[in-house]
């Protein structure tokens, strides 16, 4: 073990040196009394401290300073609360008061994967020089700040020096996942975690018009010390993305590269081993914080990945410099982004009130082959033949490599649908129900039995997926399911207690991407509705039998598609069970709501009474 982290350590001194030698100068926070700098700070940014000490640091800047709160939003696994840090001018601390003063809401979150703390220890020099030293109190002129300094509060404080194999400090740092081993930033759709049940009512409480989440990233070595990315492409509401576009590229990554940073947008290569075969740009769903916000809540939404082999000071200044230029971008006109966000709401909600089949809705994109030319400030590299694992490997230099590159960034849509006026769901779904609720979704019950004119979907080869990584098939906790979804048009009776969920409402692009199986994170891609796949019923080989022979003899037209399906498919050919089972299903017998979707669509006006949820 000491010869390992010696080891270690001597990489990291090393890589510390080169990120030093290679990183644009940064400026520091002016004029910080020696009692208020920040755990990292005092460490020259060796350390970043633990939850308690960020509890401590939060609470002595709302104890110093009427500008400062700070809250819990909620309890974590093991009982932790989650802090929630409240700064703003003029008694707008709460949501009320923030929008009667027309005060642009914006939240900051730090350590949802809680080894990647650069997020916690930049906003907490931020606020620092908010309230204190008041060099930046003005980013509360016109604006309402939340910061979640930590998130994943249980995975934090899961420290070691061996979590993050790729990261180049702190000296300690938090677990990716939190305490069930549930990776968050990818539950904010089907809402597992109570963390995410906490943080889904921060929002509806608070409904901010600007979310902001702070990463360090895995990857391939770049001289960029910080990059970005933000959804921008069919799937997001036009205001939206035109407001992100000219507000993220054209304005605040330019006056934060001005304060010393060297940014680029977010990039996935296509092949590690050799940066000239092009870049991907990254393309989100509604399972991770940066994309739920977008595509389903309707405001922008930006991702910070500082460059994880970057020293921690420079990862730590480089987020703070974003943090900084995002804020003086809304102070300088919150009114646009508000109206940015107010006018997909109101369009999304006009849209509900009528069910048009040639109105698609984008669920899904992605890239297309088109790309542009991107230049990538490099490194110098080599590959060579590893000997330990036997595949082509890549050793990074230290001189700097410009090059040109393909860049794929054009998206297209990949699913869409045309929404309906209604869904109508069984109340024995109790689960999906609730996680509508948490999402703020508003519902209604019928009052009385009904049997409506729905339209549905049956489904087809519904698989398990395979896990992506090792034997084990489970992925956050559930088993994801893969299928062919066939649309199918019927009159359904439904209970006392379904739940309807209007579309017109702002909240309605939440209800089209859990309950379009299509969509990328729907209810019944993550396993909610693994139930309606199972078969409960048999039939015995000696009565399937004699059904057989009963159905052959009065059914020319089965007997030759039975024929046809033994010459073409060997393996249905060699199996009794499936040649038995292919009479059973075409029977009588057979279990009509197997494979069916219980939820219904309506396009038509409902003539039903209903109930408040």
């Amino acid at each position: 073990m000491f010869s390992f982290t010696v080891r270690l350590f001597c990489v990291l001194l090393l890589l510390t040196i080169v990120s030093l030698e290679n990183t644009p100068a940064q400026s520091e926070s002016p004029n910080v009394p020696r009692d208020w700098r920040t755990h990292a700070e005092k460490t020259d940014y060796r350390e970043t401290p633990t939850y308690d000490e960020t509890i401590a640091f939060a609470r002595r800047l709302d104890e110093a300073s009427t500008l400062i709160r700070l809250d819990e939003f909620g309890k974590s696994g093991e009982g932790r609360a989650l802090p929630l840090v409240v700064a703003a001018k003029g008694g707008t601390m709460s949501p009320e008061a923030a929008r009667k003063a027309s005060k642009s809401v914006v939240l900051i979150q730090a350590c949802i994967h809680a080894g990647e703390t650069d997020g916690k220890d930049a906003g907490l020099a931020l606020l620092r020089d908010i309230a204190i030293t008041k060099t930046r109190e003005s980013l509360l002129d016109h604006v309402v700040l939340l910061f979640i300094p930590i998130y994943n509060t249980d995975g934090h404080e899961r420290r070691s020096p061996f979590n993050r194999i790729n990261q180049n400090g702190p000296a300690e740092m938090g677990w990716r996942a939190n305490a069930t081993n549930l990776n968050l930033n990818r539950d904010y759709l089907k809402a597992d975690a109570p963390e995410t049940r906490a943080w889904l009512k921060l929002w509806n409480e608070w409904q901010p018009d600007l979310f902001i989440d702070c990463h360090v990233t895995d990857g391939a070595d770049f001289r960029y010390n910080v990059t970005y990315q933000f959804e921008q492409h069919d799937n997001v509401a036009p205001s939206v993305a035109a407001w992100s576009r000219d507000a993220f590229d054209r304005r605040i990554m330019p006056a934060a590269e001005s304060y010393g940073s060297l940014i680029s947008p977010y990039m996935e290569f296509r092949d590690n081993r050799d940066p000239s075969k092009g870049i991907d740009s990254f393309v989100s769903t509604p399972r991770f914080a940066t994309g739920y916000v977008p595509l389903v809540r309707n405001r922008p939404g930006l991702l910070i990945e500082t460059h994880m082999i970057k020293e921690h000071r420079s990862r730590v200044r480089g987020t703070y410099d974003i943090l900084r230029a995002a804020l003086e971008e809304v102070n300088r006109d919150p009114e646009s982004l508000i109206r940015a966000g107010r006018l997909a709401d109101e369009q999304t909600v006009e849209a509900g009130r009528t069910y048009d089949p040639a109105r698609r809705v984008t669920l899904s994109v992605k890239l297309t082959d088109k790309s542009s030319e991107k230049l990538l400030k490099g490194w110098e590299y080599r590959t060579e033949l590893s000997d330990v694992s036997g595949a082509v490997r890549v050793v990074w230099g230290t001189k700097p490599l410009d090059m040109n590159v393909p860049y794929y960034t054009a998206a297209s849509p990949s699913v869409s649908v045309a929404p309906p006026l209604y869904y109508v769901i069984p109340p024995q779904w109790k689960e999906v129900i609730e996680v509508l609720a948490a999402h703020g979704v508003r519902m209604q019950r019928l009052s009385a039995p009904a049997t409506l004119d729905v339209e549905s979907y049956r489904f087809h080869d519904v698989k398990a997926e395979a896990a992506s990584r090792g034997a084990f098939a489970s992925f956050e906790g559930r088993v994801l399911v893969s299928f062919r979804s066939e649309a199918v048009h019927e009159k359904r009776a439904y209970p006392a207690g379904s739940v309807v969920v209007s579309m017109a409402q702002a909240t309605s692009r939440v209800a089209l991407h859990l309950l379009e199986p299509d969509a990328p994170d729907s209810f019944v891609v993550w396993g909610f509705f693994d139930p309606i796949f199972e078969q409960k019923e048999y039939g015995e080989d000696y009565v399937l039998e004699k059904l057989a022979r009963e159905m052959l003899s009065k059914d020319a037209n089965l007997r030759r598609e039975f024929e046809r399906r033994v010459a073409d498919d060997p393996k249905f050919a060699a199996s009794a069970g499936q040649r038995l089972q292919f009479f059973y299903e075409r029977s009588p017998y057979w279990d009509r709501q197997m494979n069916l979707y219980p939820v219904g669509r309506i396009i038509t006006p409902l003539k039903v009474r209903l109930s408040n949820y």
